[in-house]
Parts: C-alpha cells; sequence; structure tokens
C-alpha cells in the first residue's frame, strides 16, 4: 500500500485527517460524504444478520442505575447529579470516592477471550462489535492518546481489544469495533458542558489520531461509531476518516450511520425499537438482552427478554431485511452474567435448526402475518413510563393503543386545569366533551374548544376517557390537573372509579391494543420459509398466492412432508400429524416451502 501523510504542528494542533491511504487495487475511495454513499455495502454483512455487541469498561464496576437506564452512563449520571447513582456511589464506595477511582477495580481477572468467542459462536453470531472506548473516555487498548487512562495503564493491565480480537479471529468470526467520538470529561472538551462548536482542538489533538491508532492497530471489519449528535459531519472530519478506513480495510469494511449531521452513510442502527420495516440500506436493531447495554445491576428480571420474546424479535427483524447487533454486558471480572449466556445459547440452539431461513435470507414480496391482541386490566391512574417496553403481553413496544374509562370524582369544587406529560398522542373527554389534547397532528376536523380547562363539581361522579397513541421507542403518559386550589398532581386513585359508584374499584379500567405478528417470511435458496411466532394449531393458514401443485412443504428439523391444500387464497398446511415429540425446537417453526 501506498500512504501519503500530511501532519502538521500549529501550536500544539495535530492534523491528521488528511491522510489518504490507497486500497491495494490502486483505487481510493474520495473522502466526500457523497462519494463514500456510492460504495456498495459488503455482501458478508448482508448475509450474518446476527452480530453481538460487548460493553464493557470502568462502568461495569458499580454496574447500577435507574431500572430502566443506560449502565454505561454512569459518569454521565454522577455529572449531572442523577440521585439513583450519586447515593449508591456514597453508600458503597464512600462520600470522597471519584469515578476514576473504579479505574484500579477494573480487573478482569476471570476474563477468558476464548471462552467468550466460542459463546458468541455457540449463538449463532457472525461477528462481534466490542466497546473499545465509550463516552468516559477509558481505553481497552493501550492507547497512548489516553495515558493512565487505559486498559493497559490501569485497570486489568491487559490489551483486552487485542485478546478479543484474536480470540474470535480463530474462531472464524469478524472482529468489529465501536468508539465513541466524544468524551465526557476530556480536557480538550467536554461533551455536553462545553459549547459543542468547541469541539475543534479536541478532535484534531485526540479524537482523530487515537481512532486511527484503534483502528491501524486491530483492523475491524465493522466500524460503529457513537456520541455524534451534538455535532456536524464536518466537525467530526467524518468523511476522511471513514475514507481512510474503507481504504485501509478494503471492501469487506462497513460503517454504521453515527457520524453527525450531513453525511447520512453507513448501516442504520434503529436502538430499541421494534426495527424497520423496509430500506434500501442494511440495517440491524441495536439492543441488549435487558433494558442496558453495560450490566445494570438494578435490572429487574422481568426486563430480560425471554427466550421465546428474543427468538421472535430477531425472526422480525430478519424478516424486515435486517438483522439484530445483540448487547451483553459482562461484569468487571470478565465473567458474561449466566442469564446472558443462557440466553445466547438458546438462540443458537434455534439456529442451529433454522438457520437456513435466516443466514443469507432476503425479504420476500410480504414479511408478515399478524392479528389484533389486547389486553385488559384496571390501572389505579395514568402514570406510567414504560421507556422502551411493551405495557404488558401480548401488546408491542411499539404502535399500541389504550383506552381508559371509568369516572371522576373531584376533591373540591372549581375551574380544573388539564394537563399531561407524554409521548407520543393522548386525548381527554369528560362527559363525552373533549377537554384536552397532546401530540396529535393537527387536525382541522379535530374537536374545538380543547383548552384544558373545565368546571368541576366536588363529590359529583363525572364520566372520563382517556385515549393514548403510541408510535416508536419512547413510550409514556402521565395525567395531571392542577386543582383550583393551584395545586398540581397526577389525577389519583383516590378519585377515580371504574363504576358510577363511589363505592366500586377505584382506578380506570384499561384496554391497550396493538398487532402482533404470528408469522415471518424469508427467502433463501430458492424458497420461501414461513416462521410461525406462535404454535399455529391445527392448521397454518398463509396468505400467500397459489403455488404450483408439486410443492412440497416441510417443517425443519423434522423429517417427512406435511399434507396442504390452498382454497379461498389462503395456503393451509396440515399440522394435525405433528406429534409433541416430533417439533423441532420452542418458540419459534420454520415451514420450507419448496416450489421446484
Amino acid at each position: 500500500m501506498k500512504r501519503t501523510m500530511i501532519i502538521s504542528l500549529m501550536s500544539g494542533t495535530l492534523f491528521l485527517f488528511s491522510l489518504h491511504i490507497f486500497a491495494q487495487d490502486g483505487r481510493a475511495w474520495p473522502s466526500d460524504c457523497d462519494s463514500l454513499k456510492e460504495r456498495p455495502y459488503p455482501q458478508w454483512f448482508k448475509d450474518a444478520k446476527l452480530g453481538i455487541f460487548i460493553h464493557w469498561g470502568i462502568y461495569s464496576v458499580p454496574a447500577y442505575g435507574g431500572k430502566e437506564s443506560y449502565g454505561e452512563w454512569y459518569l454521565r449520571g454522577l455529572q449531572v447529579g442523577d440521585t439513583i447513582r450519586t447515593n449508591f456511589m456514597k453508600r458503597v464506595y464512600g462520600k470522597n470516592f471519584t469515578y476514576r477511582d473504579f479505574a484500579p477495580l477494573f480487573k478482569a481477572e476471570l476474563f477468558r477471550p476464548d471462552e467468550w468467542a466460542e459463546l458468541f459462536k455457540e449463538a449463532g453470531a457472525k461477528y462481534i462489535v466490542m466497546v473499545t472506548k465509550h463516552h468516559d473516555g477509558y481505553c481497552l487498548w493501550p492507547s497512548k492518546y489516553a495515558p493512565g487512562w487505559n486498559s493497559m495503564d490501569v485497570g486489568p493491565h491487559r490489551d483486552l481489544v487485542g485478546e478479543l480480537a484474536k480470540a474470535v479471529r480463530k474462531k472464524g468470526l469478524v472482529f468489529g469495533a465501536y468508539y465513541s467520538l466524544p468524551e465526557w470529561n476530556n480536557p480538550l472538551h467536554r461533551w455536553y458542558t462545553d459549547p459543542d462548536d468547541s469541539i475543534g482542538p479536541y478532535v484534531e489533538q485526540h479524537m482523530i489520531p487515537q481512532f486511527k491508532e484503534m483502528v491501524s492497530a486491530y483492523r475491524p471489519k465493522v466500524l460503529f461509531a457513537d456520541g455524534e449528535w451534538c455535532n456536524s459531519a464536518k466537525q467530526w472530519h467524518s468523511a476522511e476518516l471513514i475514507s481512510w478506513y474503507f481504504n485501509l480495510i478494503g471492501d469487506s469494511a462497513i460503517v454504521n450511520n453515527r457520524w453527525g449531521r450531513g453525511c447520512d452513510i453507513g448501516f442504520l442502527t434503529p436502538e430499541y425499537s421494534s426495527g424497520l420495516k423496509a430500506s434500501k440500506r442494511p440495517w440491524t436493531e441495536v439492543r441488549g438482552l435487558g433494558r442496558s447495554f453495560g450490566l445494570n445491576r438494578n435490572e429487574p428480571l422481568e426486563d430480560y427478554m425471554t427466550p421465546g420474546q428474543l427468538i421472535r424479535f430477531f425472526v422480525t427483524a430478519v424478516a424486515n431485511g435486517g438483522g439484530i447487533i445483540l448487547n451483553v454486558g459482562p461484569k468487571a471480572d470478565g465473567q458474561i452474567p449466566l442469564l446472558q449466556q443462557e440466553r445466547l445459547k438458546q438462540l443458537g440452539h434455534w439456529l442451529k435448526i433454522n438457520g437456513e431461513a435466516i443466514y443469507g435470507s432476503t425479504m420476500w414480496i410480504k414479511t408478515e402475518e399478524s392479528k389484533q391482541v389486547e389486553l385488559r386490566r384496571v390501572d389505579p391512574r395514568i402514570d406510567f413510563d414504560w421507556v422502551r417496553d411493551s405495557p404488558g403481553q401480548p401488546v408491542s413496544e411499539d404502535n399500541f393503543t389504550a383506552e381508559w374509562n371509568g369516572y371522576l370524582s373531584p376533591p373540591e369544587s372549581g375551574v380544573y386545569r388539564l394537563n399531561a406529560d407524554v409521548d407520543d398522542g393522548v386525548r381527554v373527554r369528560i362527559d363525552d366533551q373533549p377537554v384536552y389534547e397532546k401530540g396529535f397532528a393537527k387536525d382541522q376536523n379535530k374537536d374545538k374548544g380543547q383548552s384544558g380547562e373545565i368546571k368541576l363539581k366536588k363529590g359529583k361522579l363525572y364520566r372520563i376517557r382517556v385515549f393514548y397513541q403510541e408510535k416508536k421507542q419512547n413510550a409514556r403518559v402521565r395525567l395531571f390537573w392542577i386543582l383550583p386550589s393551584g395545586e398540581k398532581q397526577i389525577i389519583p386513585e383516590s378519585d377515580l372509579f371504574t363504576q358510577k359508584d363511589p363505592g366500586s374499584t377505584h382506578g380506570l379500567a384499561a384496554v391497550y391494543r396493538s398487532l402482533k405478528q404470528t408469522v415471518a417470511y424469508t427467502k433463501n435458496h430458492g424458497n420461501l420459509y414461513a416462521i410461525a411466532l406462535e404454535w399455529p394449531g391445527d392448521f397454518l393458514v398463509l396468505h400467500i398466492p397459489e403455488p404450483s401443485k408439486d410443492t412440497e412443504v416441510t417443517l425443519l428439523g423434522r423429517k417427512g412432508p406435511l399434507p396442504w391444500k390452498y382454497e379461498n387464497g389462503k395456503m393451509k398446511i396440515d399440522l394435525r400429524g405433528v406429534k409433541f415429540n416430533e417439533m423441532p425446537s420452542c418458540y419459534a417453526w420454520t415451514f420450507r416451502i419448496v416450489n421446484d
């Protein structure tokens, strides 16, 4: 390879972004976003479907936060005075303990990279993305740009990135690296503290040379940037860096889409969502087995995906043309928690049977069969912050609605003002009159007179109906009122009734609704695959074009064809002959439809 480097030292500022490296075939990708957008995505990545993310670092020592918070954001929690984290640190480590004091406690004494690599291979993963540096700036390799703040100088005294890269490659897996562009506490620029536009010296003197140090040393084929959102791609010098990276690694290299405003390239990375329905670009859903990436010891068990939820989530992503990068959060000692290990092995066991419908597959002309589902219960009040969770099974975590019905009994007479904290939209009607609306798109035909004010009489029962709509990602709704006395409060359980009777159950009757996917379709090897996400009973009914009469249907993992017929625009596969002990896997079942 030929290299040309322009290095200029001016007043201590190091400019490395003019570096050009030419690929072995003599071609160099230009350093502008428009040209980089034309670069083909490597086929291996499109075929892989499953990657493993690893969030592991200093934050793995406290491994603590709110139940729905990210464990790896521990330092930021301290900076903003998050009481959950600050109180925990004072109680457990002492009032004079600082974040940097965690570094010697990050020992990784039980880190065995070969065991990690074997586990990831058993899970069916094809590539690994290791967090080499998160937003706290601590490096898991001996970076000369972070003296005293890397895994060789303090903590494990090991090159953790190098050891894992060697181990996963030995297992035939692709090694990838996550790199945080900004840092919360770097003296050249403190992200979220200093003005966004003052980032130049940090980028030129620290980020660019450190980025190139890591990439040059470990040559990851997947490069996952993060923390870009406060600055433009021009300020990050993203196009120059991506061009340099592509020309160094070659055609097998791929980057994600988090490089700053104005340079929208790379594979898409929706995070803790229900994924994308279709995209011209490769995409992977990025999430943990629980609600955090770095280990959060405050997470309850119910926040972890069951094996069935994990497999169905993965299958849905693949059917929609994507995949997932599934995160594990090891402990500070280097052990991956046993529950996380178990989930990975359960996914891997399913893939051993059903992998032909997954790896290398593409979207079919339709992606799913779905049905309407609902959850009914009594809620004591409207005070919910689901964050990225479903309100309850079988309702999905995105694109659901909720409706509460009941009666309201005001504690005093006068004018009340209603208000809500909501993501995404809420409407309130009292005695069938529209009173309040927030979060919906403007509609010329919507009800008028929705000031949020209403005059109510103490002790009288008023019928109340609340409608909520959730779209994507975060979900919350809290319904407040301001009493005539001026006090603001969430409308309390004591003033809500399910029936028009002061002696009835307190609270509101709730019904949650969403679509639930029952079948996912993929196409591979010239075959159609219908993956049932719940056992269909006696017949699997598919709304698909009529197949030829010699089409053969089999259940992956079970010998012998299954009878079927086509009538009224539906293919009906007869499952009455499938015995329980013949079911090859749990949680989801793949039917291969071969049309010779």
